[in-house]
């Protein structure tokens, strides 16, 4: 009977588990973040993303997710990708002020599926992403952040057209 007892809460908590929303709730941070919602798919807001970022002259320079190795374990969670563009002209001028700065490169852009079927798009902005790193003398760095949150934002209404 002991053993019968054990084996039905195991199924109770394994049940319970098993009903637990694979992701948490979305709440983005209110400072530094842009956050566009979209009523495209996730498949076509990445293929758009990408077509918006060559438009713009920059360039995919990295992707991540779990989405795919989740499925490849048979986990299924909604799309989510990171997609990180930068341009080496940036990369080079950045290091020229901050060697630690460049940490932060590539800039992502995030792009998540929502429980409708649509997706989101959000990033953080390149100024809030550089702030760390700029001191008094940071003019400069500061003005490439500032360009490069037009960069961004340029891209995210090519997306949203």
């Amino acid at each position: 009977m002991k053993t019968l007892s054990c084996i039905t809460a195991a199924i109770g908590v394994t049940a319970a588990f098993l009903a637990a929303p694979l992701v948490a709730e979305t709440e983005w941070p209110e400072q530094g973040w842009e956050v566009h919602a979209t009523s495209m798919s996730y498949p076509m807001l990445l293929e758009e993303l990408k077509a918006a970022v060559e438009a713009e002259g920059m360039f995919v320079v990295t992707e991540a997710g779990p989405t795919e190795a989740a499925a490849s374990r048979g986990v299924t969670i909604p799309g989510n990708r990171v997609v990180g563009v930068f341009r080496n002209d940036y990369a080079v001028e950045i290091l020229r002020l901050s060697v630690p700065a460049m940490i932060e490169a590539p800039m992502r852009f995030y792009v998540t599926e929502e429980d409708d079927g649509s997706a989101t798009l959000s990033w953080k902005t390149p100024s809030h992403v550089l702030a760390p790193y700029i001191g008094e003398d940071g003019e400069a760095l500061e003005t490439i952040a500032e360009e490069l949150d037009d960069v961004f934002a340029a891209i995210a209404d090519r997306v949203s057209k």
